[in-house]
């Protein structure tokens, strides 16, 4: 049997698109090992997988040390361990798989799931941003097989390296049957149950609008969830609580997969509001969007050109142009209050994620790992 390695800096605990990926990649009868770290004090226990999984624990939390060290145990993981094809997820792992793909002569696949070198924490770091960008002008051009996950990273990679790309969205699977064993989760710390629900899921980070949204919630009359974890957390708990809604805004940390779906299918409304202030969320295609039309709750994003269309064309919710409390307290209480059309939005999310899954998404990496093999 032919094995793959997948490399991932996270913890593996709540990537969903890696976990897709790499069944997906099982489906096709390949051994696939996914490769990671485990968090000295924040790693939760991994769920029972149908793949192996490897965690490294690294002395290095964060910082270029952290980088610097992942890319060595990789490196060292990854050249005395036998592996027939080696699977790169962003940028920050493609240095030590590169290496080994060399040295090897192994079939490299690079799956950039955002556009790295313009995520807003390296906004304000100039260093670590040229640090990046060399190694993807050193490397992304070598590149034989690369896959993304929205139309315009594939024009950049297009036009600044003459490369083409495979874009997989980062859709997911119609199938439930995970969750079956979650069915009696539910939003506990709601007080008043007729109130509607709101929720935001994702990673906590800057621009991402939940300073806004929680300023615009003395404004709602409804419960929020924020389901996720990230580097402004702590802020963002402190700020709820300087404006009193502890009672109104409640905070869960990330979660397994099928746990936070079987919460947010119990949602109202499902919220997306990144700003347009830096160039990947501008191209962005959020997961959190598609999630919500999985889980048939109607969606207010923000108005970003890649997601635009989909929510134009199948009818599922509603844009917000600026993001201010202002604005989000308007459109939030105007979606609420017009029961029959929010009851269409729900309806429309039936036959839309029939269409926008996973299991659609996956032939392509199907189709991809399919020639490698063939010129194996």
């Amino acid at each position: 049997m032919k094995r793959i390695c997948v490399s991932v800096s996270n913890d593996l605990v709540s990537d969903n698109r890696v976990s897709k990926t790499c069944i997906s990649l099982q489906r096709l009868g390949l051994d696939v090992v996914l490769i990671g770290r485990r968090r000295r004090t924040k790693s939760l226990k991994l769920t029972k997988r149908s793949y192996r999984c490897h965690r490294m624990r690294l002395l290095f939390e964060t910082s270029a040390l952290f980088y610097a060290e992942m890319n060595l145990r990789l490196f060292i993981f990854l050249l005395f361990h036998k592996q027939d094809i080696l699977w790169a997820n962003d940028l920050d792992t493609l240095p030590a798989n590169y290496l080994v793909s060399r040295l090897k002569g192994k079939p490299l696949i690079f799956d950039s799931h955002e556009h790295f070198t313009e995520v807003p924490e390296l906004k304000y770091n100039r260093f670590a941003k040229k640090t990046w960008k060399r190694i993807e002008k050193k490397i992304v051009p070598k590149l034989k097989y690369v896959i993304t996950v929205c139309n315009p990273i594939a024009v950049y990679f297009r036009e600044n390296y003459s490369i083409e790309t495979t874009i997989v969205r980062n859709m997911p699977p119609k199938d439930r049957s995970l969750e079956i064993n979650m069915i009696n989760l539910h939003f506990d710390f709601a007080i008043d149950k007729s109130k509607p629900v709101l929720i935001w899921q994702g990673v906590v980070n800057i621009e991402r609008g939940v300073e806004e949204l929680l300023m615009a919630m003395n404004e709602i009359d409804a419960y929020l969830y924020i389901i996720g974890d990230g580097k402004i957390i702590s802020q963002i708990k402190q700020l709820a609580t300087q404006l009193q809604l502890d009672n109104k805004v409640f905070f869960l940390s990330r979660m397994p997969y099928p746990q936070m779906m079987s919460l947010t299918r119990q949602a109202t409304l499902g919220l997306s509001l990144d700003k347009n202030t830096n160039i990947n969320y501008a191209i962005s295609l959020p997961n959190k969007v598609f999630e919500y039309i999985s889980a048939h709750i109607p969606v207010l994003v923000s108005d970003l050109s890649e997601i635009r269309s989909t929510i134009e064309h199948y009818h599922v919710g509603e844009f917000i142009s600026q993001i201010t409390p202002k604005e989000i307290a308007k459109r939030i209480n105007e979606m609420l209050e017009d029961k029959d059309k929010m009851a269409q939005y729900k309806a429309n999310t039936y036959p839309t994620s029939e269409v926008l899954c996973w299991e659609n998404e996956e032939k392509k990496i199907a189709h991809l790992i399919r020639g490698i093999l063939n010129k194996k």
